[in-house]
């Protein structure tokens, strides 16, 4: 295959920047309309389906969280946009366009037909195919070079103590524990307390501890005391993962880890405390064998909750 010339690449880059002027996105409005580009765009996509939440506008237009989270709160603001809680995961906030939102979609996209539309009549069909396919194979190409160039390596999971570990655990607890449910100090304070005691025993054999850190930071982490509990009992604790590592399975990896630890202590039983309303920490408990063996209502973190205890048997030989 002949290799690009740097006169190709040049008039490449040439007709990308007359598209960028000509389809209007170096102006401060878009499309006929009084939003910037980008909220043209996150219109778009929710308007289309590919995207439900703020996540997946964060990856589809290559933008911040904090730029993500300050275009939807106007979009919100002006009516365009409505944010509801997801039926079964009520962490999630989905994204939905309201009829005013709808409607300006619907002016959006005339507006780009109409547009496209004029430039293409005076081209012959098979001109106009040849377009698609070379923008439609730019664009792949694009993308598929930009995901080679900076997909970030898989988080590995470390066992063990490190410095900050303690901190971010309880960190991660109480920031997440008090935006879902209204958990406050008494969480806070009792997640150290015991947190810090635990760690004082991780000689102990019969304890572990996992984390997975990104960028320099803990993300992530989970336990298991072996002493906390009577018999020949394990108890699976302090199980959480930071917003930037959810949905990329890390989760699951590090439940197994701790769950192949237990059956090579010869547990014969591990329990963990959780509260209605966590279903896909649910799921993934009951993946490993997990089942809900106990439920009442109380009060024990700050908040009145359903607390429930899972159970799953030991694997015997």
């Amino acid at each position: 295959m002949k290799s690009n010339t740097a006169t190709d690449i040049e008039r490449i880059r040439s007709a990308s920047r007359k598209l960028v002027r000509e389809l209007g996105f170096m102006e401060q409005t878009l499309a006929g309309t009084n939003l910037s580009p980008s909220a043209v765009h996150a219109l778009i996509e929710i308007a289309e389906g590919r995207a439900t939440t703020a996540r997946d506008l964060s990856d589809l237009l290559r933008l911040e969280k904090s730029s993500v989270s300050r275009l939807l709160k106007k979009l919100i603001d002006t009516g365009d946009v409505v944010e509801t809680q997801d039926e079964d995961d009520f962490r999630i906030k989905r994204l939905t366009l309201t009829t005013r939102g709808r409607d300006l979609f619907a002016a959006i996209a005339k507006s780009a037909q109409t547009r496209v539309g004029q430039a293409i009549v005076p081209l012959a069909e098979d001109t106009v195919r040849t377009l698609i396919a070379g923008l439609e194979g730019y664009a792949e190409a694009l993308a598929r070079s930009r995901s080679d160039s900076t997909a970030p390596d898989e988080p590995e999971i470390a066992e063990g103590y490190r410095p900050t570990l303690l901190a971010r655990v309880v960190e991660m607890h109480a920031h997440y524990y008090s935006g879902l449910v209204g958990f406050g100090l008494p969480f806070e304070t009792k997640v150290a307390s015991e947190l810090a005691e635990f760690m004082t025993g991780l000689d102990a054999p019969t304890n572990g501890i996992w984390h997975v850190a990104s960028g320099g930071r803990i993300r992530a982490s989970i336990a298991i005391d072996g002493q906390d509990l009577e018999g020949d009992i394990a108890h699976l604790r302090w199980f959480i993962v930071d917003d930037t590592l959810r949905g990329t399975g890390i989760g699951k990896r590090l439940l197994d880890a701790a769950i192949a630890f237990c059956d090579a202590q010869g547990f014969s039983e591990t329990h963990l405390w959780t509260f209605q309303g966590l279903d896909t920490a649910r799921a993934l408990y009951e993946r490993v064998g997990f089942q809900l063996a106990e439920e009442k209502a109380g009060r024990q973190w700050g908040a009145e909750v359903i607390e429930q205890r899972f159970v799953r048997i030991g694997q015997l030989d």
